[in-house]
This record gives C-alpha cells, structure tokens and sequence, in this order.
C-alpha cells in the first residue's frame, strides 16, 4: 500500500494594531473597574437559606405499570440480574427517551449534567409536558453549568402540579456561572456530571449522554460518538436510590427558592406555547412521530432481547466533593481494584482522557505483565475541550512508551461517518465506556481525568457479561478502525508521530492531524500552566 507522508508547517499569524497610549490605559482602567464591582456582586450574592423542599422518593408500584410488567415473568428466571441494551447511536437514543416518556404512567426522574436550548431539548421537554398533563410526575434535576439565563422558562415548566425541578448547587449570581467561578470558586467548581433518565422505576437509561443535538446526531457542525445502557430489573431500583439521593439532598435547589416572583399557571400556558411554536419552526431531520410508532411496536421484542446479567452502580456522593476537605472518588478506586485483577487486556474509550502519574504507571505495570492495554480517545481536531487536549498531550509520548496503544479519533471518519454525522458536520468523541478482560463492562459519564475523579460526581453501571463485552468490543473496534481514528506512534528518534487510512492509501503525520497552527499554539499555552487537576 502507498504511504503518503504529510506534515505541516507553522500558521502565519498578523498581528493587531494598536490604540494611542493613555486611550489603552484608560480603556484597561475601565476594564478593572468594572470587573472589580462584578466581583463585589457576585461576592455579595448568597444562596437562599429560608424555603421549602418537599421529600420524595421513586414510585414502589413499578411492577403495576405497564413498563414494570413487562419483566415481572423474566426477573424471576433471573435471579440477582438484571437485563441491558447497549445503545450505540444517536438517532435510537433519542427516539428511546422520546418513546419511554410517553409509554410512562406514575413516574419520570430525569438528572442531566446538560440540558441544551435547541430541537432536541425543546422536543424532549414538551414530552414531559405532555407526560405530566397524563398525570405522570416528573422531578427533573439538572446541573447550573449551563443554564444560563432559562431561570425564567424554566420555573414556568416548575408551575405545572405534576413537574418539580431542583437545581444541582446553584449559583448564587443568577444568569451564568463566570463570575461565581471567581467570587465562590471552592463550592461552585463542583458539578454533578451525571447523566440518567427513569421510567415509572421499571427502566432506565444511563451513560454519556446529555440533552442535545450534538448527542443525537441532530446537530450541523458536530456530532458525538457516545454511548448509553438501558437497564431493567433490580439495577433500576439502584438507579432510583441514586436519584432520590441527589434530589432530596442539601445540594439540591428547587428553582422556585432561586427566582425572584412566584410562576403561575399563566406562565407556565406561555412557556410550553413557545416551546411548541419553535419546535413547530424546527428543523428536525428524522420522522420523529414515526419512529416513535415503530419503536412501541417493537419494544416487546427488544425488552426480550435485553442481556440479563449481574450488576453493580457505580456512583459519586457529593457529599465528599461540597461537604468534606476534598473528594474521596468512589469511581476512580473502584475502577482501580477492578484494573489491579486484570489477566489479559483493558479496553476504554473516553472522550477526555488525562491519565495522571499513577494512572500512566499503573498501565506500564499492566504492559510489563503481559496485560493489552489500548485508549481511543480525541484527536486534537476532534476535541472541543482544549484545556483537556493539552493535559492528555502532556502524558501522550510516555503512555506510547509505555506499551499503551494509543488512538485518537478523525473528524472526518469512515465508516463510523454514517451512524454520527450529518451532512458536512465533523465528528468527535463523547463515550466513556471500559471492557476488562472481555468479561465486564463500565459505561457511565466518568471521563479517565482529574475532573471526574476528584471534582465532578460521575454514575454509571458496571455489568459482568462476556456477551455484552462482546457487543462493546464490536463498538470500540469499531471506533479504533484505520479508517476511523489515527494511531499514535513513536518513531525510530523517539518522536510521536500518527497513522491513518484512506481506501486508497496509508497517511503519515508528523503533528497533531487536520489540526491548525493557532489550535496547536493554544494548547502549547496551556500546557505551561499547573491546571492538570482541574481537567
């Protein structure tokens, strides 16, 4: 096969003007002032302490749902299992979250660390709408991270009887998380990450997902390759537990204590009329309604399809991350003990990958004892996380040298291309997914970095089963193919280089692939700063 080499050299950057002297001071002046008063009110602006929080806690009667009797006959052949359905592309995971909303009847919990404003978010909160004015009681807990300024939309939603949303550990500074990063940076840098959805306590789906249409192969300009699990059994009473914790916990806002009026019925008939005019205006490439219609007419045979195996939630309090001095990460120790029994190989795929020194010498051990050990994770021209890019290039060679095989996704794929993206969008990497030894799984929204394990809460669910390792490995093979992602080597001088390939012939690049000068120049910058622990 033709080997193309290719490398590129160093982007021409102009350089701006400059104002007159005291006309720049002056301007920096103003500058400092005004941030400076920011400051002052952000600093001055607390959380609420006097308001009302009702307790609740997931519906017990699952099993007299119409979801919940689909397993009652299975669960019992099945003892201490529960059954699971990888669920590998976008456009399926959508229409699942749509067609399970309708199919509830009590309950729906949903946590999401995002929630975007655009054709996904508006349709699947108009579902939860309509599921509420059926009666179904909906508790939605979503994260602050980027809320932004929806507190109005939002606590119109809160106004219906049926639908309570609670904020995770708000910001005090309504209207965008910028100057609270700054003013109460120890309390707000805490997320909770997690990303799950329950249906009357019978299913859930859990995994890498948020709302919105780069998660759904919806979007123009981007799309995720990401990864969910749908659950059924007992596990789903765990994920339940998990939920109810975070919700009824100090962490948890409702959104009527952080508003500044009382929402009424009034406003919640002219929230949920605009969010079904701009869905009406939306452009939504799928024939939504339709394969919501087929999906309910195969869910029988897909619910018997579910792998029934052993397992385990895996999840982080935030209690150890908002109440105690630092985070004692259930996730980062249990993922270890697991990787300290392997005999034979360690699979992941993370989207933001920034092994620490005890994670790249924890895979020179497993190297040194005959342990596979291979990572797809984001090119540079894949990322859209830059600061993460810079903390995992840092590790980059060493890991190579360390026996690791390394693999970082194209934005242009081939194959994978038709199940991601859509028209002239790029792809990139969102799964967090780990297979140990063929014989077990992780799936869950726990990236391998600093962040999630000693920042973030993470949950996700650990099942052993050969089989559904297997259909996981058919993914991430799937993800590492030469068509699909660029290897990482190191050449005969000890210098990284990367491997790709089209139909027609094998590609060599010499720096970061598809990346531009001014990408590569920002990510050096990074680099020199100590912010690994924050990635």
């Amino acid at each position: 096969m033709k080997v193309k080499h290719l490398a590129y050299g160093s982007s021409v950057m102009s350089q701006a003007g400059t104002d007159p002297r005291g006309a720049t001071v002056r301007r920096l002046h103003l500058l400092l002032l005004s941030l400076l008063v920011a400051l002052i009110v952000a600093g001055c602006a607390s959380l609420p302490e006097d308001f009302s929080k009702s307790h609740s806690e997931a519906v017990e009667d699952y099993a007299g749902t119409y979801l919940g009797s689909q397993f009652s006959d299975t669960e019992l052949q099945h003892p201490n299992q529960s059954g699971f359905a990888i669920i590998r592309y976008g456009r399926p995971a959508f229409t699942d979250r749509v067609a399970l909303t309708e199919l509830a009847e009590k309950t729906l919990d949903v946590q999401y660390y995002i929630w975007e404003e655009d054709e996904t978010g508006r349709i699947l909160a108009e579902r939860l709408v309509r599921a509420a004015d059926r009666g179904v009681r909906v508790r939605f807990l979503v994260d602050d991270i980027n809320l932004g300024d929806r507190d109005d939309i939002i606590a119109s939603l809160d106004a219906h009887p049926n639908i309570e949303v609670r904020i995770f550990n708000p910001f005090a500074k309504r209207g965008g998380p910028g100057l609270s990063f700054i003013a109460d940076f120890d309390r707000v840098n805490h997320r909770m990450h997690n990303k799950m959805m329950i249906f009357d306590n019978a299913l859930a789906i859990v995994g890498g997902r948020n709302v919105g249409n780069h998660y759904f192969a919806v979007a123009t300009d981007a799309n995720f390759r990401d990864l969910d699990i749908g659950a059924a059994g007992p596990i789903v009473r765990e994920v339940s537990a998990v939920f109810d914790y975070f919700w009824n916990g100090d962490w948890s806002y409702p959104i009527t204590a952080l508003v500044d009026r009382p929402y009424t019925e009034a406003d919640l008939h002219a929230a949920v009329a605009t969010i079904r005019s701009r869905i009406d205006q939306d452009t939504f490439p799928y024939p939504l309604e339709q394969s919501v219609d087929e999906l309910k007419l195969k869910l029988e045979s897909i619910l018997a399809g579910l792998v029934w195996a052993p397992a385990v939630v895996v999840w982080d309090d935030p209690a150890a991350a908002l109440e105690e001095d630092g985070k004692t990460s259930r996730m980062n120790e249990a993922l270890y003990r697991r990787v300290d029994q392997l005999q034979s190989e360690l699979l992941i795929e993370s989207a933001y990958f920034v092994p620490r020194e005890r994670a790249v010498a924890k895979m020179g051990e497993l190297h040194d004892r005959g342990v596979k050990v291979r990572v797809l994770t984001n090119s540079l021209a894949s990322n859209d996380v830059l600061a993460a890019h810079a903390g995992y290039s840092r590790r980059r060679k060493q890991l190579v040298e360390n026996g690791v095989e390394l693999f970082e996704l194209r934005p242009d794929p081939g194959p994978v291309s038709k199940q991601i993206l859509v028209g002239d969008s790029k792809a990139a990497l969102h799964t967090k997914a780990i297979v140990f030894d063929r014989k077990d799984i992780f799936i869950g929204s726990f990236n391998l970095d600093p962040r999630s394990g000693d920042i973030n809460t993470e949950a996700g669910i650990y099942v052993e089963s050969p089989q559904l390792a297997a259909e996981l490995i058919d993914f991430m093979d799937n993800g590492v193919d030469p068509q699909n992602s660029y290897r990482v080597l190191l050449d005969e001088n000890g210098k990284l280089y990367w491997e790709t390939e089209t139909e027609a012939e094998t590609l060599r690049y010499d720096k970061d692939p598809h990346s531009t000068g001014w990408q590569r120049f920002r990510v050096g910058f990074i680099r020199l700063f100590p912010v690994d622990d924050q990635l």
